[in-house]
């Protein structure tokens, strides 16, 4: 196949990863951010200005993942400034992590689709 590329060009495989659900996509990276986000802000508002989208957007997002997943991924949780705020759930943070791992191997995939190019 290498001889399809040219040496001085630089050619690669790329995609993207996303878990579809039974309705809509489930999880991907966009979506894994703003679940990281409302961890570190404790707030979907905070998550969703933090990400430059608007709350309707976060919240609509949440609400998919929430709707779709056995357990919900975002929790309310009491506090905060404001008397409220989210965080993520045991769920929520399982789907994180496995979802993180799940594109460690992808890009290794990737990498090692994009050596085969040249062999």
């Amino acid at each position: 196949m290498h001889e399809l590329f040219a040496e001085n060009q630089a050619f690669r495989a790329n995609g993207r990863l996303w878990i579809e659900g039974p309705a809509d996509r489930f999880l991907g990276i966009g979506r894994l951010e703003l679940l990281e986000h409302i961890q570190a802000t404790g707030s979907i508002s905070k998550a969703a200005k933090t990400m430059g989208m608007s709350y309707k957007k976060a919240w609509d997002l949440v609400s998919s993942m929430n709707t779709q997943a056995r357990q919900p991924l975002v929790g309310a949780q009491a506090g905060g400034a404001h008397g409220g705020g989210a965080a993520l759930t045991p769920a929520g943070a399982q789907a994180v992590a496995e979802f993180r791992a799940m594109q460690e191997r992808f890009e290794a995939f990737l990498a090692a689709e994009t050596a085969r190019l040249y062999q």
